[in-house]
């Protein structure tokens, strides 16, 4: 959910948390969501360079005017002035949504978004005091955080989705990560969700391709575990979990306290429920990414094997 309509990225349809005007449409959806006894969270985003200008109506921004393979297009440098107004729509944004009853949100930490952007080396190449060396490339999620914690209070959930590592030549490694990290669980933050890649990290990109075996999940679990070892804060991992051992596993035996998911439940929504109800098969989801295209060319995702099965079955 994009913050500022300049950090609208990738999909056409995009949420945004920008202003009062969506009140209505999330109050239905936070209620959803509670009346069918789940809990939500909103996913607050900048998508920095990696923002379209078609999609935004403007040149992108981010930390500095540098072309890198994860950018579309040259952005524009952020100003000192445009970082504050940028922090300030972050907590703007949590603002809203507790006010619209969300039960938390999380900062986009990863992925190549704005806040990843200025943690990576490769995307800051600020010589002010936010960029340079890690603790100066730190500097705009902490003061993002502290915003945003300032405005929904102490008691409220924040976490983070942050990248433990670009997996690009001069991008992001996981020692920086894992002083971001630090410096984010001693500020007080929730919980750290560890994830890692860019769209510029091919094989190694954030949604990896033919998840098939049970040695390709948890890809992340290995960034996830250094990080875990530095902080006093709960820590899930992301990253093509598909079977219920690896999963349980993860938990019980490698020390997360949670496991994220995300092209699974496209695909299958139900899917805990299942695992609940003791059907422990896998994920029928094959990872193959093609979720996202409807996103692209319709603006919402969905599962285009899930909707080709459904127009056979339909046919036959």
């Amino acid at each position: 959910t994009f913050v500022l309509p300049e950090g609208k990225a990738f999909f056409p349809g995009i949420m945004g948390i920008h202003t009062d005007d969506f009140a209505k449409d999330y109050e239905n959806l936070a209620s959803a969501v509670h009346d069918a006894g789940g809990t939500v969270a909103i996913q607050l985003a900048h998508g920095g360079g990696q923002s379209n200008s078609t999609y935004a109506g403007r040149q992108p921004l981010a930390p500095s005017a540098v072309k890198v393979d994860q950018f579309q297009e040259m952005p524009a440098e952020l100003t000192k002035d445009e970082i504050n107004d940028t922090i300030s729509a972050f907590a703007e944004g949590a603002r809203r949504a507790k006010a619209w009853g969300f039960d938390g949100v999380q900062l986009h930490g990863a992925h190549g978004f704005l806040i990843n952007q200025f943690l990576s080396p490769l995307t800051n190449r600020r010589t002010d005091e936010y960029g340079g060396s890690i603790e100066n490339r730190s500097r705009f999620l902490l003061e993002v955080y502290r915003k945003v914690r300032d405005t929904v209070g102490p008691d409220y959930p924040v976490f983070i989705k942050l990248n433990a590592a670009d997996n690009l030549d001069g991008g992001l490694e996981i020692d920086d990560a894992v002083y971001a990290a630090k410096k984010l669980a001693e500020a007080g933050i929730d919980a750290i969700e560890v994830s890692s890649g860019t769209p510029a990290s091919g094989e190694k990109g954030a949604a990896r391709e033919k998840i098939l075996k049970p040695e390709k999940e948890a890809y992340n679990l290995p960034l996830a575990n250094r990080i875990k070892e530095e902080v006093n804060c709960p820590v899930m991992v992301v990253g093509g979990f598909r079977s219920y051992d690896v999963a349980e596993r993860t938990i019980k035996d490698d020390g997360m306290d949670y496991i994220a998911m995300a092209r699974p439940l496209i695909r299958e929504p139900g899917l805990a429920n299942r695992w609940l109800q003791g059907d422990r098969s896998p994920a029928t989801c094959i990872s193959c990414n093609s979720c996202f295209m409807p996103g692209v060319e319709e603006g919402g995702i969905y599962c285009v094997i899930e909707k080709k099965e459904q127009e056979k079955a339909a046919k036959s």
